[in-house]
């Protein structure tokens, strides 16, 4: 077997609309291997993983994986499952996988599986390759490719104990803890979306303006003030005695002295305990003596300078979560302890509770282990007992004061039978401390009668209380506490998302995202808007980079100054990642042409489409999915597209036509250009604006912005934007360097009109042709900078040359800045090749080394009146250089242009 490639897809992509890690195997000769050929394979594939077992496959049915095995299954498929079962073993809730033949390659299969996160994702891919090549016959064993999955876990392949330990350690580090888990889980089946910000507990939930934070059950409305208040403990309880409310009696002290002479104030049996401590620990419960008091001490004082010594109160410790001003739940918890069976030591009985399944090392389970420490070396020498000792039959040894459970302790929910007075008292002092969310620790003998009769009382207020006692209690009724926190944070009839605005297609789609932008600005959003050209804030250039890409759209989701997300949606990204978003308001495709192609699998335009068509596939519901019905391949994705079907035309294609005409009187949306208006049909007919009006049609002359104005138009309206609004924007709309850099930017450069446009496609260089066309008046010459991408296609850069030759006097072609693994000139080469092919004279085919080369040539040989089109990758660059020559005093008669300037002669040898 050899793995080709991996990916880690974040949204929606092109095989899931959920997050999946996909694996590319190539089978080799264990093509001509399915499982039923291999004789004791599952068998053999049980006894290490018998959890496998239980999957149902295919045949959704306890077993379905081995009677696939039985009656053939490719190895790819196996691995799928074997990666879902280690992970699950590890922790990780995950159950969905795929495995799927590669169109026209043989033998190789994308294998897919959900992932917990990124790093025990693929831990788990490259231990299930490694343990189904183990079980294979000698003769067919053998991997390669698996460094792409990363470091190994480091342990033998069959050793599947080991395997999922490792795993384990990987989930905990690298997952959310419980009480953050539980908000986020309650949060998506919400339909909220979260997104995790650092490598922490730090989530956001909800998007850009409508985002929430939370860190654990620590949430953005939780008072800072709150929280130092309940990290020192006496401010908090001198709050509270103020207010009535029984909390024992103490001090505060920095020495032993000081500490002694509270303990006797306080008639001893005092708790001992940091004053910023959380979690129980450093705090000593019972302490009778001043020996004892002195170890109490020395172990808070490792915490904090300073100590509290206060009276312990009477009864058992209950953990009462106050959320919102209620109470949501109520926990016993009994500190960690056991129980004597005249045969093995307090050491041996530690061991043996900590066996349990249910305790791990940390937060990450329903319980913890037990840890000895110096508390629990105290405690024990208080009853006069040590770890080797062996108590007698049923003598309850205690380990720990505090009942905590991440100090070993266990849980009893108590929820139903908590009294009226405890629970008004716990809300009382989560409102005196200032905590939206907090864990009141109370000491009640009963928590179902009032500690006013029964003694007891508040020992303490927590920020950031955990959730999981009450979500996974050792016993009684687990409560789900996630929810109130969620609607909390999200109040009925409250939103959670921006409107999301996604546009994808071969060309257009900044123009058209730019155009979206800038009505909804005119609506009152801040938006935020990624494109090739960078990620802008409100209007502002945040981030200078091709910003079409997943990461770029969450950096603007993430944003808490937005209200509204446009998006450009580009090949490169949804293949390497996905989408950055799950779902969208109004996703639009504006047309399908061959670009790209020959890269990452997708060979033809049919399978471009199906990349595409994720944008308007992950619609949601309510949602519009805007089409281009001029395009044969747009058109078919109406079948799958989400929510509602919005379809814009420029009428030129007699099927669109029909289609579109079918559509309206079916009550459907379009929106459509009318004798020379871009017209909205939507419960009849409505003019938006006309198309001269629009100054980026520069007069209808650029058709291709024609058809971006009827999609940004489309999309607009599609949200419920005033048409009003809509015509408004797009009458202010120009194609300036500033508002939309290298897409049809104009400048008068000594008399000589150049244009600077970004067309990196046949295609785009069709549509700029076409204006080009339009634009030449008299005997007016016309010159072109062009190039493409090292890394189309032979036949693309071909088809340049040849669409340059026909639209272009004189054409100065230029390598691009990065061959992506062509040879230098190769690029040059290929499109002078289709040029000539026409019939182009030679001396109007110039090649150059550089793009400012090629730019500087077209201005030497160009004279006032003059066309120039430049279609530069250093957008930025070539403009501000043409700026400079701009803005030069005019050259004289016998000048040859800039300085910087060489000749043609030097150029093409």
């Amino acid at each position: 077997m050899r793995l080709l490639e991996r990916s880690v897809y974040t949204g929606p992509n092109l095989y899931s609309a959920r997050p999946m890690i996909r694996l590319r195997l190539d089978l080799g000769a264990l093509e001509d291997w399915p499982t039923n050929r291999l004789p004791g394979f599952d068998d053999a594939l049980l006894r290490v993983l018998p959890g496998v077992a239980a999957h149902g496959c295919s045949y959704r049915t306890p077993g379905g994986l081995v009677r696939r095995m039985q009656e053939g299954t490719w190895l790819g498929h196996v691995i799928e499952h074997v990666a879902l079962e280690l992970q699950t073993l590890a922790g990780a809730r995950v159950s969905r996988g795929k495995t799927r033949s590669v169109n026209r390659q043989p033998g190789v299969y994308d294998i897919l599986y959900c992932y917990a996160d990124k790093v025990s994702g693929l831990a788990a891919g490259r231990a299930a390759i490694a343990l189904v090549d183990a079980l294979l016959p000698d003769d067919l064993r053998g991997t390669t490719g698996l460094e792409r999955l990363g470091d190994t876990i480091g342990h033998d392949a069959l050793n599947v104990d080991a395997i999922v330990s490792a795993l384990r350690t990987l989930v905990t580090k690298n997952g959310l803890g419980p009480s953050t888990r539980a908000i986020v889980d309650e949060a998506r089946r919400r339909g909220i979306p979260a997104l995790r910000l650092d490598e922490a507990s730090l989530v956001q939930l909800g998007y850009g303006s409508r985002q929430r934070r939370i860190r654990a059950s620590v949430t953005d409305a939780t008072s800072l003030i709150g929280a130092e208040l309940a990290g020192n403990k006496a401010a908090a309880k001198a709050l509270m005695e103020e207010a009535g409310l029984p909390v024992p009696s103490g001090r505060v002290v920095r020495t032993f002295d000081e500490a002694l002479a509270a303990a006797r104030q306080l008639r001893w049996r005092v708790v001992v305990k940091p004053l910023n401590g959380n979690h129980g620990r450093g705090v000593t419960t019972g302490v009778r003596d001043a020996a004892s008091l002195e170890a109490a001490f020395a172990i808070a004082r490792q915490l904090s300078r300073s100590v509290i010594v206060e009276c312990e109160l009477p009864g058992n410790d209950h953990r009462i979560l106050v959320v919102g001003g209620q109470v949501i739940a109520v926990t016993e918890r009994v500190p960690a302890q056991v129980t004597g069976d005249g045969h093995h030591t307090v050491s041996a009985l530690i061991d043996a509770v900590n066996a349990d399944p249910r305790r791990g090392t940390g937060h990450e389970n329903v319980l913890t282990r037990i840890k000895v420490d110096d508390t629990v070396r105290t405690l024990l020498d208080q009853q006069r007992l040590g770890l080797d000792s062996i108590p007698p039959v049923g003598r309850l040894v205690r380990l720990r004061g505090t009942a905590n459970l991440s100090t070993g302790g266990t849980a009893i929910d108590r929820t139903d039978t908590i009294h009226p007075d405890n629970a008004a008292i716990a809300v009382q002092a989560a409102a005196i401390v200032g905590l939206d969310v907090a864990g009141i620790d109370m000491l009640s003998a009963d928590i179902g009668q009032s500690v006013r009769e029964t003694g007891g009382g508040i020992v303490e207020v927590n920020a950031a209380p955990g959730l999981r006692m009450h979500l996974q209690p050792s016993e009684g009724t687990p409560r789900d506490v996630a929810r109130p926190i969620v609607a909390s944070l999200f109040p009925p009839r409250s939103r959670s998302r921006i409107p999301i605005f996604a546009i994808t297609g071969t060309n257009g789609k900044s123009t058209t995202a730019r155009m979206v932008a800038r009505i909804l600005s005119e609506a009152g959003y801040r938006v935020g808007l990624t494109s090739t050209s960078g990620v802008y804030i409100n209007g502002r250039l945040q981030v200078a980079a091709d910003a079409s890409g997943p990461r770029s759209a969450r950096m603007v989701l993430r944003n808490p100054t937005v209200d509204a997300a446009v998006l450009e949606a580009a090949r490169g990204g949804i293949l390497r990642e996905g989408l950055g978003f799950d779902r969208c308001d109004v996703g639009a495709v504006l047309n399908i042409s061959a670009d790209h192609l020959g890269q990452k699998g997708i060979d033809t335009v049919e399978d471009l489409a199906r990349v595409k068509s994720i944008v308007t596939e992950s619609v949601g519901r309510r949602g519009s999915a805007v089409l281009n019905a001029d395009d044969r391949l747009t058109r078919a994705m109406a079948r799958h597209a989400g929510g509602r079907l919005v379809w814009f035309s420029a009428g030129a294609d007699t099927t669109a036509n029909e289609l579109v005409r079918r559509h309206i009187a079916d009550g459907g949306m379009a929106v459509v250009e009318e004798d020379g208006d871009v017209v909205l049909y939507r419960n009849g007919r409505t003019v938006v604006v006309p198309t001269i009006d629009v100054p980026a049609t520069l007069g209808g002359a650029a058709d291709f912005n024609v058809w971006n104005a009827l999609a940004a138009t489309a999309m607009t309206a599609a949200f419920g934007i005033a048409t009003e609004t809509i015509a408004l924007a797009l009458r202010t709309f120009t194609t300036s360097f500033e508002e939309s850099p290298g897409r049809l930017n104009m400048l008068d450069v000594r008399g000589v009109r150049v244009i600077v446009d970004y067309a990196h496609n046949p295609a785009a260089l069709m549509a700029l042709g076409r204006l080009v066309q339009r634009l030449r008046i008299d005997d007016c010459r016309t010159f072109g900078m062009v190039s493409i991408p090292g890394d189309r296609r032979d036949c693309d850069l071909i088809e340049m040359g040849a669409l340059a030759a026909d639209i272009f006097d004189e054409i100065m072609f230029r390598e691009a800045p990065d061959g992506r693994g062509r040879p230098a000139g190769s690029i040059n080469a290929l499109m002078s090749h289709g040029a000539l092919s026409t019939g182009k004279a030679a001396d109007c085919v110039h090649r150059l080394a550089s793009e400012e080369d090629a730019t500087d040539e077209c201005l030497r040989r160009a004279r006032p009146g003059d066309l120039v089109v430049l279609m530069p990758t250093d957008i930025d660059g070539i403009w501000h250089r043409l700026v400079g020559f701009a803005e030069a005093s005019a050259p004289g008669e016998d000048d040859a242009g800039p300085a910087a300037i060489r000749t043609l002669e030097a150029v093409d040898g």
